[in-house]
């Protein structure tokens, strides 16, 4: 086991504690601190008050008796903000906040929108919607989210959520903690996004009914054939107290569908490479390397269409039997279904075997050319008919009892269990073109040529001597089908215990105190069935012959209008003639596949998906402390608290090792999706135990009645996806017998560490607040890819073939060792750094209709030195850390008079790295974007209101590109998305 000592961090934490705690004191125990009042029509920007503390709902008499603090009354979005701000300037940690009105008043497409609108907060588009955030900075991965104070799992297979499971209209409100303190769970580098269900009793009115109806279309839709252009998003809620305000429930449901919708071009990665052979340079730099270029994969050109269908429920029981114990059972539930399709065509360029004429060179990396297909190369052109399906489920459940023991001991107990499952199905019908598709035996043709030309990010020249066949049924033939499962799991179940105890010192207002358990376990499975062969016509399973009632001619339209046109086939109508009695088991031949057996007669092997499927177990015990600081630092007010955090991990994964058969070594019989059994592995579970200790320090300075200092230092642990845990090891063989392998997760995988260090001023004023922030970590690694060339897989417990067999001339090929990679802690850490500007300004305190008018707006600087290497686009280049932008903007202007309101909001991030678009584990760089949204809404009556929103206003695209621009990645179109309806509440 792994025990990790206090850092100089630690002991630098405990020593500014200390002394903050024995300094002289000038504030007595009961300066008690005048909290903000609630109204039901308006909001108050509080005047700042000494020894600020948390807001709470218990106040003493003497608050009750104070003199009323100064407000300004301010109504709808601008009162949201305020609301916010004072949040935010009440808080203990550095924080971002959103009110509950913020969220339900418009309500945005997501929890990602919404957050996206905070300072140092960006979102990554995933299918034109936002998915991911980044904070500060950094990806996903490094974000830790909780609902109602609960560690949530995902669908995603990581551990950073998918912000679109979480409807907006169930969400109350929402925090972003950029600085933890220790009574915060661990695991945000980034920073931890805490959401909020609404709370029954704690609403103003006895009952409250909320329906929201909205009609939506997106204006790409007509583009793609086969696409929906018409969703609909319908929520409703109640709220009600009974038995004289000692039981509260709360139910709410919210239905999304949507039409998805995109156009696209698809640069493949630059995985090839080829001899010179005295090609001629095109362009006018010299060729860096002159034996060899960088080829690309291919390229792909599709139309995606589909519906996405989301159903989320949340419900509420909260009582208070007596008036110092509240028992709150909470749950929330979503069901996000998608199905969709991807058609089009994919070119594959054929490898160093290909003839390349005209070649165009950026570097050494090949971006056009003719290439022309030989004997020994795989050039073609592959018409795609994909069909994707994908079922998510999230469920989060807990009960909470809270207990004010006696006037200073509070106990806090709270069980939870959180799941999630995600059902990928990935299903592929592949077409070629044959010579005669008429033919009795017909001929796969080739006779291929492809030309193109990269133009940046713009979308390519491109070119096909078989162009008139992709759309001919009497050229086309459908040639392989194969469906690709991915089925994840993920469930955890906690057990929590919190202190609080009042002390009312002149330093310390109260110390809290706690442990945590939580039992995770992610599983996997993977399976796989084919039929057919992708790069030629099989004659042990022949490809099918279209017919006119299974195909539509397809034609691009728009920018995309000079790509030729294709066949866009019916995926049931081909599989029900092409197999009339039901789909068959696949016949293909592996080689020397000892110690598999063969049940059914066949000799396909896909051991790969037994040893990409297995468990992934995690058990963590934390434990804390923090004492709670309010007191006087040469006579300024100063807030916070200062705190350590345990937390002592145990991981661990399913794994197979080869044992080449031996029984007394434990071999079992493993059957595969198929049924083929391999009786090569022994099923073991290895891993790693790991002890850390995580001080943290918050102060808030009080410099003057309006203005504050902040403070705050910590060290902070992210964990490892939890599916980068998993055990999965995987080889294959290519046409020339090179054996490639990859075990890219691994179970002793170690957490990410960083100590931070944050530093902000506010300043409230009457009728908004400006806000300056700078902060620091310093991240100790990071998780790298490594690949260990001439890897002997054979000696390392591999099971992989001697030789194998060419399908057309049945010689024999002695397979060789090639590269293996795997995943290492060895990445080089660095720091993250930047600074953070938001200004929020509400003009109410002017004259009759100019009073709605107000603008918020946040801008972000950060960079780091922390690089990667990427060979994606064949030259070796660095690559910033994914998530990283270092220009980050959005920007609020809104208006509201007499029930009539409206705003436009745009967010701008310039060029970050993420996982390239519909391919997985690519990481690249993406372009700059702005994204722009309006809204607007009518209150008719105290009960209806109507509304009207336009998402992605200026149709912005995704554009990715591999180390530089000139090598294309995916240039992505998703349309605008219009919304109109109502909301009724009474």
């Amino acid at each position: 086991m792994l025990k990790s000592k206090p850092n100089v961090l630690t002991l630098a934490l405990v020593a500014a504690g200390l002394s903050v705690m024995f300094m002289p004191q000038a504030v007595k125990a009961n300066d008690k601190v005048e909290q903000p009042t609630d109204t039901k029509q308006s909001i108050e920007l509080n005047k700042p008050v000494t020894n600020a503390t948390d807001i709470t709902a218990n106040q003493t008499t003497d608050e009750a008796d104070a003199e009323p603090i100064e407000r300004i009354l301010v109504k709808g979005y601008s009162r949201s903000l305020i609301d916010s701000l004072n949040s935010k300037r009440f808080g203990d940690t550095v924080s971002e906040q959103l009110s509950a009105d913020d969220l339900g008043a418009l309500p945005d497409v997501s929890m990602a929108d919404a957050l996206t609108r905070l300072p140092g907060i960006s979102a990554v588009r995933t299918g034109g919607q936002a998915a991911e955030i980044n904070i500060r900075g950094m990806s996903g991965g490094f974000v830790f989210s909780t609902l109602n104070g609960r560690e949530q799992v995902s669908t995603s297979g990581s551990r950073s959520i998918e912000f679109d499971q979480y409807p907006s209209e169930l969400i109350s409100s929402a925090a972003v903690y950029k600085s933890p303190k220790a009574s915060l769970i661990e695991g945000g580098v980034a920073g931890t996004v805490e959401l909020q269900t609404v709370s029954p009793l704690s609403i103003d009115k006895d009952h409250s009914f909320v329906v929201n109806a909205r009609g939506m279309h997106n204006d790409r839709a007509s583009e793609v054939f086969g696409a929906e252009e018409y969703g609909s998003r319908l929520s409703f809620s109640y709220q009600g107290k009974f038995l004289e305000d000692t039981l509260g429930i709360a139910v709410g449901y919210a239905r999304l569908e949507q039409p998805s919708v995109a156009t696209q071009f698809i640069g493949l990665a630059y995985n090839d490479s080829k001899e010179l052979d005295g090609l001629a340079n095109d362009t006018n730099g010299p060729i860096d390397n002159p034996d060899f270029e960088y080829i690309s994969e291919g390229f792909e050109m599709q139309h995606l269409g589909g519906v996405e269908t989301r159903n989320g429920y949340m419900g509420a029981i909260e009582w208070a039997p007596v008036d110092n114990l509240v028992v709150k059972a909470d749950s929330f539930m979503s069901r996000f279904d998608s199905e969709s399709f991807a058609r089009g065509f994919r070119a594959k360029l054929g490898g160093r075997n290909a003839s390349v004429a005209n070649p165009v060179f950026d570097g050494n990396s090949m971006i056009g050319g003719t290439f022309n297909r030989t004997s020994k190369s795989y050039t073609r052109v592959e018409i795609v008919n994909d069909d994707n399906q994908d079922f998510d489920e999230v469920n989060s459940f807990g009960v909470n009892a809270d207990w004010q023991v006696t006037d200073r001991l509070n106990v806090n107990l709270d069980v939870s269990l959180s799941s999630a499952k995600s059902d990928f199905r990935n299903g592929l019908l592949w077409s070629n073109v044959a010579v005669d598709a008429n033919a009795e035996t017909p001929i796969f043709d080739e006779n291929v040529s492809i030309s193109y030309l990269l133009n940046g990010l713009d979308l390519p020249d491109v070119g096909f001597n078989q162009a008139d066949a992709f759309s001919d049924i009497n050229r086309v033939m459908v040639s392989k089908y194969g469906i690709y499962p991915f089925v994840n799991e993920d469930e955890m179940k906690a057990y929590r215990i919190d202190f609080t105890y009042d002390l009312n010192t002149d330093f310390i207002s109260s110390i809290e105190f706690g442990a945590r358990f939580s039992d995770r376990t992610y599983s996997n499975d993977r399976s796989v069935f084919e039929y057919g062969n992708d790069g030629a016509f099989s004659k042990s399973e022949p490809p099918l012959k279209l017919t006119e009632d299974m195909t539509t001619v397809v034609d691009w339209q728009g920018d995309f209008s000079y790509f030729p046109s294709y066949l866009a086939i019916d995926l049931d109508a081909a599989l029900n003639a092409w197999f009339p009695n039901g789909i068959p088991q696949p016949v293909q031949t592996w080689g020397n596949a000892d110690g598999v057996v063969d049940p059914q007669g066949y000799t396909t092997n896909y051991s790969w998906s037994v040893l990409q499927s297995g468990e992934v177990y995690e058990e963590v015990i934390s434990a804390y402390v923090m004492a709670n600081i309010n007191t006087e630092i040469g006579g300024l007010p100063v807030t916070g608290n200062i705190g350590v955090r345990m937390v002592d991990t145990d991981q661990s994964a399913t794994m197979l090792q080869n044992v080449d058969g031996d029984i007394n070594l434990g071999a079992q019989n493993i059957a595969d999706s198929i049924g083929i059994i391999n009786q090569n592995y022994v099923s073991t579970v290895q891993g790693v135990s790991y002890t850390d200790y995580l001080p943290s320090i918050n102060l808030n300075f009080a410099i003057t009645d309006d203005s504050q200092i902040r403070f705050a230092a910590a060290k902070v642990m992210s964990r490892p996806p939890i599916n980068r845990l998993a055990g999965d090891i995987s080889a294959s063989v290519s046409d020339d017998g090179e054996i490639n392998g990859s075990s890219t997760n691994n179970p002793f995988l170690m957490p990410f560490y960083a100590d931070q260090y944050d530093l902000s001023y506010e300043r409230y004023f009457d009728e908004g607040a400006f806000v300056a922030a700078v902060f620091y970590k310093n991240i100790d690694s990071f998780i790298d890819t490594i690949a260990i060339e001439n890897f002997d897989f054979k000696a390392n417990g591999f099971n992989v073939p001697d030789y194998i067999v060419d399908e057309v001339s049945g010689e024999q090929i002695a397979t060789t060792n090639g590269t293996y990679t795997t995943a290492v802690n060895n990445a080089e850490g660095g720091y993250i750094r930047g600074i953070e500007l938001a200004y929020t300004q509400v003009f109410a305190s002017l004259p009759d209709a100019w009073s709605g008018l107000g603008f918020n707006a946040s801008y972000s600087y950060t960079e780091s030195e922390v690089q990667s290497i990427t060979s994606l686009g064949g030259d070796t280049s660095t690559q910033d850390l994914p998530g990283l932008s270092n220009n980050v903007v959005s920007a609020t202007l809104f208006y509201s008079y007499e029930g009539f309101e409206t705003r436009v909001s745009a967010r701008y991030r310039d060029e970050f790295v993420s996982e390239q678009v519909a391919i997985n584990e690519q990481v690249v760089n993406f372009d700059a974007e702005t994204v722009i949204d309006y809204q607007a809404s009518y209150q008719v009556n105290d009960a209806l209101g109507l509304l009207f929103q336009v998402n992605n206003l200026t149709d912005e695209p995704t554009k990715s590109f591999f180390g530089n621009q000139n090598k294309t990645g995916t240039l992505q179109y998703f349309g605008r998305q219009f919304y109109l309806g109502f909301t009724y509440a009474m």
